[in-house]
């Protein structure tokens, strides 16, 4: 079986190594130890020949993974803010080390994928997508932004597409997530057993990404009608183009009809300053490689980590759950453009260091 503990289990199955993350209680979010293990399995892999790639899979018929442990950051952060940076460091190195990876991924992202858990897939070569797929990043609804390297793919996405994603936290199905891009393929869920057998029976020669690739095509279905598809032009319209938040917000207003009025609703319930955070970070992230996003990414957090509406927005969202947050500022107009552009300069000591 390999290495195991009790919150994420590591094999070695033929040719590959396979990560179960185990907390299906929990919808396997993650926790500091199974990052810090994660990352040191991936750098184990990487210098074995053996190994020539790599599983990632959720234990559990709910989720693939639906985010870090935020609880458990809030909570830790009232009492030490370094201490609970310490999960994000160490997770951001993880999301570097997943991107940079030579060996092919792999992973069944079936069932809740969220936050944490886009970080841990989206980096990879391959995410199959099953009949219970559910991604989003809605962090902007909790006082954070859409980190793990949302600030890299996620500008990426066509169409205006990561920028909606990542402001209004929107849900996405399997078919949505193959039209938008963040699904690589889709294998109905009853498939799952078989496909992940043929997967470790492969003998990943000379060209196993090929090999990968050719299985996953011989196993893929059709996931129906992307829903993401109807609204794609309006999205198109309306979330591309701009300089500032408040343009594209005027832009939804002066639009008018049913997607507006839903978008505009939406965005009214998210922390102002994170829909400022949020739309400054995917305007820089796209001019920057990888590890320059993970870098501003940490800056960024550290700042949040120092301010108001994270730990209202958990506070609301997670803990009392009475989905009544307070922000601070409360409105849009409150929130200083200055006050944003310091989220992102550097730190005066403990930058985020990459290998």
């Amino acid at each position: 079986m390999g290495e195991t503990t009790d919150e994420i289990l590591f094999e070695k199955i033929g040719h590959w190594g396979v990560i179960t993350l185990n907390r299906p209680q929990a919808l396997n979010a993650l926790t500091l130890d199974m990052v810090k293990a994660f990352h040191a399995h991936l750098a184990q892999w990487d210098g074995q020949p053996s190994v020539k790639a790599v599983l990632v899979r959720g234990a559990g018929d709910r989720a693939f993974c639906a985010g870090g442990d935020v609880r458990w950051v809030v909570e830790t952060a009232r009492r030490d803010a370094d201490a609970a940076a310490e999960f994000f460091r160490e997770e951001y190195r993880n999301n570097a080390a997943l991107h940079h990876f030579p060996k092919p991924c792999v992973a069944l992202i079936d069932g809740v994928v969220m936050g944490g858990g886009v970080g841990i897939s989206v980096h990879g070569d391959f995410r199959v997508a099953g009949d219970k797929t559910l991604f989003a990043m809605p962090e902007t609804g909790i006082g954070l932004f859409p980190d793990v390297g949302g600030g890299y793919f996620m500008p990426r996405l066509r169409d205006g597409l990561g920028l909606y994603y990542a402001l209004t936290g929107e849900r996405a199905g399997a078919a949505d997530c193959m039209a938008a891009g963040v699904a690589t393929h889709y294998v109905p869920t009853p498939e799952r057993t078989a496909l992940e057998k043929a997967l470790m029976d492969l003998p990943l020669g000379g060209h196993p990404h090929s090999e990968i690739e050719e299985t996953l095509d011989q196993f893929a279905g059709d996931p129906g009608d992307a829903t993401l598809n109807d609204i794609r032009p309006a999205i198109a319209e309306t979330f591309q183009g701009h300089e500032r938040l408040e343009d594209l917000i005027s832009g939804l207003e002066a639009r008018g009809g049913e997607f507006a009025a839903t978008t505009l609703k939406t965005l009214s319930r998210m922390s102002p300053t994170s829909l400022k955070l949020t739309f400054e970070q995917m305007k820089r992230g796209h001019g920057l490689d990888f590890d320059d996003v993970m870098r501003m990414e940490f800056r960024m957090v550290r700042r949040v980590l120092a301010g108001h509406d994270f730990f209202e927005g958990v506070r609301a969202q997670l803990i009392d759950k009475d989905k009544t947050p307070t922000w601070s500022p409360l409105k849009l107009e409150g929130v200083d453009d200055a006050a944003i552009a310091a989220y992102f300069e550097p730190l005066a000591a403990d930058e985020l260091s990459l290998p």
